[in-house]
């Protein structure tokens, strides 16, 4: 097992109590930041620690303008660069223990990243590029055994080994409970068949944490029951085709296949039949980053559509001096400013400990919502060049439909709203 010598002195570094950040600044300053800033670090609710991440990512992102992001788009690369440079600096594993060579840190301080990132002009392409590093393997972490952790958590930090996240299927999509794929114990291995449909990165991957049924559905109790949870190898046994899609073209999302694809019993995560409640120990923190790029998404539009409004001048003024267009983007401020505050009230129960879902759920719903309108808003702000790649806001728009969407839709969170919190009857 890795020391806690093994922390990454980049992330160390920076989280020091001596760290000159924008702490003291901030406690001068009057008002909040103004929105057209890149990157400001000084929201006055953010803690050192969260306003220390930030700065420190933000250093990173600079290197990596929209340009870059455009240039990945066109040519459907993924982001190899930013990947590396950000495990090379120690932040793929922001939130896992020290020992395995993590940050420890919170899911407060991985949303402020992964907004960041986004923010940075990046969008859901540069957040899906390690969005699973973030928080896929909380289940490998708590349910896990130490040989596991350390055969499977130091690598993933330290950039050697990328990961995908297989539960979806191509005929029970948010139906979890309804997975038709099986894994079936022969000997020391499982033999796995099935598929999977809607898997980022793996083109990318060299690892999936999967979900499948070991205990068929008429012989469990409860439709909860049955479902396990394997850490395993890409193999040749799993055929993996690309999904051509609307947006984020740099990150592939694809479909999986296989039959008689053998894994070593060893690769199953904690026991056997308890896997759905493995993995919903994830589940709340990753709503809290989908929700977090979401926001990145958001205030990148209103940046670019708030400078386009100043600068650009018809019938003698200013365009943003009409209330036309000033007032709708002082509405998607407001918008995501709320959605902010509520995630990251989120994230900082979720770190003490809070497991419900109502505040992870509405924080993302909220946060999708102001962020596709803030997108939308921007193109229209920018009125026929909105419609045009140079100005990258329809890349924007385009990938803000993801949070939207994934990885749980805007009706369902209203279901569980509905039903956990205002005690209705269940309604599906």
């Amino acid at each position: 097992m890795r020391s806690s010598t093994f922390f990454t002195t980049s992330v160390r570094r920076a989280l020091r109590p001596s760290f000159k950040s924008s702490l003291g600044l901030q406690s001068r300053r009057s008002r909040h930041a103004r929105a057209t800033e890149f990157l400001q670090c000084h929201d006055p609710d953010l803690t050192e620690s969260q306003r220390t991440v930030r700065e420190s990512i933000a250093k990173i992102c600079e290197n990596f303008p929209d340009e870059y992001w455009a240039k990945q788009e066109t040519s459907k690369k993924f982001p190899t660069e930013l990947y590396d440079t950000l495990a090379k600096d120690g932040w793929l594993g922001i939130c896992m223990p020290e020992q395995y060579g993590g940050s420890g840190l919170g899911i407060a301080e991985a949303a402020v990243m992964m907004q960041t990132i986004s923010e940075s002009g990046g969008g859901m392409t540069a957040a899906s590029s390690i969005h699973m590093n973030i928080f896929g393997l909380e289940p490998v972490a708590k349910f896990g055994s130490d040989e596991q952790k350390e055969r499977w958590l130091v690598p993933l930090i330290a950039g050697k080994e990328r990961a995908c996240f297989g539960v979806t299927e191509p005929n029970t999509g948010l139906d979890t409970l309804k997975l038709q794929s099986s894994a079936t114990k022969d000997g020391d291995e499982y033999v796995l068949s099935g598929s999977k449909i809607w898997i980022s990165t793996a083109q990318n991957a060299q690892k999936i944490l999967i979900l499948t049924r070991t205990t068929p559905l008429d012989q469990v109790k409860k439709p909860s029951q049955g479902l396990s949870l394997f850490y395993t190898d890409l193999t040749d046994a799993v055929e993996i085709t690309e999904i051509p899609k609307m947006g984020r073209a740099a990150v592939d999302t694809n479909t999986l296949f296989f039959d008689g694809w053998r894994v070593p019993a060893r690769d199953l995560v904690g026991k056997e039949n308890e896997g759905f409640k493995m993995i919903m120990h994830g589940m709340n923190a990753e709503r809290i980053l989908i929700g977090a790029e979401a926001l990145g998404l958001g205030y990148a539009a209103l940046r670019r559509a708030a400078l386009y409004a100043g600068d650009r001048v018809v019938f003698g003024r200013p365009i943003g001096k009409n209330q036309a267009i000033q007032h709708p983007l002082a509405d998607s401020w407001m918008k995501l400013e709320s959605a902010r505050l509520m995630l990251y009230h989120a994230a900082k129960m979720y770190d003490q400990g809070y497991e419900s879902g109502e505040y992870a759920n509405a924080g993302k719903y909220l946060a999708a919502e102001a962020a596709f309108e803030a997108c939308e808003r921007a193109v229209m702000t920018h009125g026929g060049m909105g419609y045009a790649k140079e100005y990258h806001v329809e890349r924007y728009l385009r990938e803000v439909f993801i949070p939207r969407i994934a990885p749980v839709s805007r009706e369902m969170i209203c279901n569980y709203i509905g039903e956990r919190v205002l005690g209705l009857p269940k309604s599906y």
